[in-house]
């Protein structure tokens, strides 16, 4: 016996208002739920009925031509979220912004794979933004296309960046954290315990984060009158090698990967961590951060670090962009916003030497 498995057919506004015993018209009013028309309750709840036993989905397209919200969040992210190391990097963002999109009142919708060019996501494929099927988007990643970015501010996208961004082509609404803030807070503490000769290793691609970062070791070393040492991390061994030359005693680090290969080159050369060389992560320690730095002891190590505030990020820029689509602010208005970061001590960081080993 041949076994046929047919396509279920799109059920049509006429068959609900005839289930319903209203008019097409009427069954339009409900779905759209249309400003300024009233319809009488007990009609709204014999088409709400029908619609539910004709199983009817509404055509999100025709509804945004026709002005119309579809109560759909995008999410889009400029690298993938999924693989292990990176889902436990991105999870505490998504589950903010799944937590606070459910109690508002949305449905989400995960922009994985629009067109890419040259191994990188993008919005916008063969001219069209692919975002323009959800009511407003939250974008999150490190590596942003910057003309994208300022392709959005031109057609007034609605959207929040997860992470403090600018635009040439004007204001941009986000939530990051206070990174320039936290790292001066590190740098105090590291002044605390008698560090005296701080230096900071920062990320080789530049970006707002980086930039805030730095904003904030400059500041604690103007503070504290500290010829700045600020360098780029493309080689950890000329890193190091420059950090014994200078006699620093704490290195203030951006990226994980960077920092795990200090604690190797300081080990492989008799150096003790953090007896002789004190070291700070500048941010939640990222596992898509990877290193071929081997660790003479545990892999796992307890970094001093200072902690972002990721779920309450990603909560935080879903209510400002559900206020942008409710029209809680004014036209062109944009909502910047940096949350505070947590200081975590580790056992990366210790008082400073008395006598820095070279």
């Amino acid at each position: 016996m041949q076994h046929v498995t047919q396509r279920r057919k799109q059920v049509t506004q006429a068959e609900v208002a005839r289930l319903a015993g209203v008019s097409q018209a009427m069954v339009s009013l409900v779905l759209n739920d249309s400003d300024g028309v009233r319809v009488a309750p007990e009609t709204r709840k014999r088409v709400e009925e029908a619609l539910r036993q004709t199983g009817y989905t509404v055509d999100i397209m025709g509804r945004r031509l026709r002005g119309k919200s579809n109560q759909i969040l995008g999410v889009f992210t400029y690298e993938a979220v999924f693989p292990s190391g990176t889902a436990d990097f991105y999870g505490p963002f998504l589950g903010g912004i799944e937590e606070e999109s459910e109690a508002q009142g949305f449905d989400l919708l995960l922009f994985t794979s629009p067109g890419r060019r040259q191994g990188r996501r993008k919005v916008y494929e063969e001219g069209s933004n692919r975002l323009g099927i959800a009511d407003g988007c939250i974008l999150l990643g490190r590596h942003t296309d910057r003309d994208e970015l300022d392709q959005l501010v031109d057609e007034r996208f609605p959207f929040v960046f997860i992470g403090r961004r600018e635009s040439s082509a004007g204001p941009v609404s986000y939530v990051g954290g206070d990174y320039a803030a936290a790292t001066a807070a590190l740098y105090e503490r590291l002044w605390s315990l008698g560090h005296r000769r701080v230096a900071l290793v920062g990320y080789r691609e530049e970006s707002e984060s980086t930039a805030d970062r730095r904003s904030g070791y400059l500041r604690a070393c103007r503070r504290h009158r500290k010829t700045p040492l600020a360098l780029t991390d493309d080689d950890p061994s000329a890193v190091f090698e420059r950090l014994r030359a200078d006699q620093v005693t704490a290195a203030l680090v951006e990226t994980t990967e960077m920092a795990v290969a200090l604690h190797a080159l300081a080990m492989s050369a008799g150096l003790r961590v953090p007896e002789d060389l004190s070291i700070g992560v500048l941010g939640d320690t990222d596992p898509t951060q990877t290193s071929s730095w081997p660790l003479r002891s545990t892999p796992e190590i307890d970094w001093t670090t200072f902690r972002i505030p990721r779920r309450e990020m990603g909560a935080r820029a879903v209510r400002i962009l559900v206020g942008m689509l409710r029209g809680d602010m004014e036209p062109g208005r944009r909502t910047q916003v940096l949350l505070p970061c947590e200081l975590v001590d580790g056992s990366t960081v210790t008082e400073a030497p008395r006598t820095p080993r070279r």
